[in-house]
């Protein structure tokens, strides 16, 4: 397949015009997305509700239509889910994208419409290999096999009509005949629902593959990898692939794991961050080696920023492309074409670049610590931890923290439990420079650190290895798009995990 390389490379180039158009001109794009939306949902019972036919432009939109959460939309998609049409979009609705976020208990059923598969999730694929393409023209990408790494849910069947399935099955499922020959594994293992033989399957399978193409979550993707050289007794990636030119992550911040992959992946394969969901595909790193994301602004979703200070409101303020700020906390406030109405993601996001507009993933709403008022994001955590391990050449495979609340013997702190691939050599340095650093990068929190009057120094617990991922078994979220929670205002998490841990002696 060699001999197609500079077609399909110069193909991709000449797409990428179409990218440049909406870069240009996001403002005017985005109020042509809003206008097709409504005009899609006018006849629809949500449309009817809130006077669709009346919307002519922003102000109107927003004004009309409150904002949602999950539970606010969730007796429509049960309507949808029983058989009931034009509830929330004007075309049939015959998959849903089975999510939990992070670590919720409880299952979201988000919509999934042949535009968003068309016109969201597929396009902005295509538009991540214009990207790479575009900016390695000498690729051989499409000359081998992509390696995806995704979820562990078999896809389900609700009646004749309806099925159900994590995203990365529904997509999968969907995928053109010919997508098939470019993808590996084969589908019955892709769709395997046991995390732990789905892992040895993936080995197994794609070992004499000439995979030049990896996507799949950090964490899951670093435990697949180590466990191919463990069977081939290699000791870098590029000796089982040697094609292998790049690697697409998403779903946790890169940041703590880079040192990792470098390693075992060389210098000589690209790394392009993704930011997508079920609820859609937002933005993809159109630049190298960049701190941002580049805005999908044509992919059938209108978006809205939610200034963080306005959540929990009675009635938020949103603000618009326009009005956005470098650096500051944004939740995004969404309307698709999988028939989603100005739903709060749930994600924070920050403006890294305007004109064009490319964000960075900061945290989640409900995943912070501000217990004292130190407003702690998870973008200051993953950085802190990153500096770390670099200063003291050490490397964390996972970790969560929470606060120590005050008590009448000591003042308030916030614990870790870390999880180390590589542990320092001194856990008390090691407390010390982390804390530092998020004293450099939080000025709240340094602020409550002062003297340790409100905040003292942070309590860091190490877990033996795998410990977090007998956590996320014992709660069914091994593998795929399952993610440990970094923050949480409250002990949850950090109490389910001490005590499991506190009853399960068998060997890690």
């Amino acid at each position: 397949m060699k001999i197609f390389s500079p077609t399909i490379s110069r193909l991709a180039r000449l797409r990428h015009w179409r990218i440049e158009e909406w870069m240009a001109h996001p403002i005017d794009i985005q109020r042509e997305v809003l206008q097709d939306l409504v005009t899609h949902g006018q006849n629809t019972s949500f449309g009817r509700q809130y006077g669709f036919n009346q919307i002519f432009n922003t102000r109107q939109f927003k004004a009309a239509v409150p904002i949602h959460e999950y539970p606010d939309i969730k007796p429509c998609i049960d309507r949808i889910m029983q058989g009931e049409e034009n509830v929330l979009w004007n075309t049939p609705v015959n998959w849903f994208a089975k999510s939990s976020g992070t670590t919720s208990d409880k299952s979201k059923f988000i919509p999934i419409t042949a535009e968003s598969l068309e016109n969201c999730h597929y396009q902005a694929a295509k538009d991540v290999l214009t990207l790479h393409y575009h900016n390695r023209p000498e690729s051989d990408l499409l000359t081998g096999k992509g390696l995806v790494i995704g979820g562990s849910h078999q896809v389900s069947q609700l009646n004749e009509e309806i099925f159900y399935g994590d995203l990365s099955a529904v997509l999968l499922q969907n995928t053109p005949f010919w997508g098939q020959w470019l993808r590996t594994p084969e589908l019955s293992i892709a769709l395997m629902d046991e995390w732990e033989a789905k892992l040895e399957a993936l080995a197994a399978s794609t070992i004499k593959e000439d995979v030049t193409s990896i996507s799949g979550v950090p964490t899951w993707t670093l435990i697949l990898l180590k466990r191919i050289l463990e069977i081939t007794g290699k000791s870098k990636i590029k000796e089982v692939w040697p094609n292998l030119e790049l690697y697409m992550h998403g779903g946790v911040s890169f940041t703590p794991y880079r040192q990792q992959f470098q390693q075992l992946l060389g210098d000589t394969v690209s790394y392009l961050e993704m930011y997508n969901a079920s609820e859609g595909f937002f933005a993809v790193q159109d630049l190298p080696d960049s701190d941002g994301m580049l805005l999908l602004l044509n992919h059938g979703i209108f978006y809205e920023f939610m200034p963080i200070e306005e959540y929990g409101k009675p009635e938020p303020r949103t603000i618009g492309l326009k009005d956005v700020e470098l650096h500051k906390n944004y939740a995004p406030v969404i309307s698709t074409n999988g028939g989603l109405w100005r739903y709060l993601l749930g994600d924070t996001l920050q403006f890294t670049s305007l004109y064009p507009f490319r964000v960075k993933v900061s945290g989640r709403i409900r995943h912070f610590i501000n217990a004292f008022g130190e407003e702690l994001i998870v973008d200051n955590a993953d950085q802190a931890i990153d500096y770390a391990c670099r200063r003291l050449d050490c490397q964390v495979t996972e970790y969560t923290a929470a606060p120590i609340y005050f008590s009448e013997a000591s003042n308030g702190a916030h614990e870790w439990l870390i999880e180390f691939e590589k542990a320092p050599e001194d856990m008390d340095t090691f407390t010390t420079v982390l804390d530092q650093r998020l004293q450099q990068l939080n000025s709240d929190y340094e602020a409550k650190r002062h003297k340790g009057i409100a905040l003292s120094e942070p309590v860091i617990r190490v877990l033996p290895p795998r410990s977090f991922n007998k956590w996320l078994k014992s709660k069914n979220k091994l593998g795929g798009q399952h993610k440990v929670p970094r923050l949480s205002n409250d002990r949850k998490y950090i109490d389910e995990i001490t005590a499991l841990l506190a009853v399960d002696k068998t060997p890690a």
